[in-house]
């Protein structure tokens, strides 16, 4: 991605900024959720990888313009989250509308999931940064990404369940791996808390 990265700088003379990438690569997910949500799995699948890629893109043009900073850093974890709330909901209506509609409770436990991974990181990281000097913010957000199941593997997952068609198998993998991932970062930021 930092090939790509360049280029795109090159192409656009420095005007497209790390910030317009993460927002671009956010509402691409809603037409995902749709796809999801009307069946459309395959078109959902390869859109989710495609546009997976754009949360890499966005740091990688930061770091060449030189322009990581703070907003950004919390402007990509929060679409982050954002991108997670639609893609779950696209799979809970979707199972809703199958024969086996309780299978929509699991796609409400891995957001629930997949969300408190995040919740448990930015808590430590608040814990952390408040207790200590100056962190900056590129070793702070390093500092809890531990786990099994971070956000890059549940999207990989995700994306595997929808092009193959196991979407009941992909999630409920990602909700037992995201509890695990809660757990392992609790376990760990308790111990470097104390």
């Amino acid at each position: 991605m930092s090939k790509v990265a360049g280029l795109l700088n090159k192409i656009s003379g420095g005007k497209i900024t790390p910030n317009s990438i993460t927002w671009f690569g956010f509402i691409m997910h809603i037409p995902i959720a749709y796809f999801i949500a009307t069946g459309n799995l395959i078109i959902a699948g390869v859109g989710l990888i495609i546009f997976g890629l754009f949360d890499t893109l966005d740091g990688e043009l930061a770091r060449l313009q030189k322009s990581v900073s703070n907003v950004g850093g919390f402007l990509d974890a929060s679409t982050d989250r954002l991108k997670e709330v639609l893609l779950y909901s696209g799979v809970a209506y979707y199972l809703a509308t199958t024969d086996n509609p309780k299978y929509a409770a699991i796609a409400v436990l891995a957001c629930g999931a997949s969300l408190s991974v995040s919740y448990v990181k930015a808590k430590g990281e608040a814990i952390v940064a408040s207790s200590t000097k100056k962190i900056p913010y590129t070793k702070l957000n390093r500092m809890f990404s531990d786990g099994f199941f971070p956000f890059e593997i549940r999207m990989a997952v995700l994306a595997l369940g929808l092009l193959s068609g196991k979407v009941v198998w992909a999630i409920a993998i990602i909700a037992v791996f995201s509890v695990v991932t809660v757990f392992q970062r609790i376990y760990n930021i308790a111990k470097a808390i104390k």
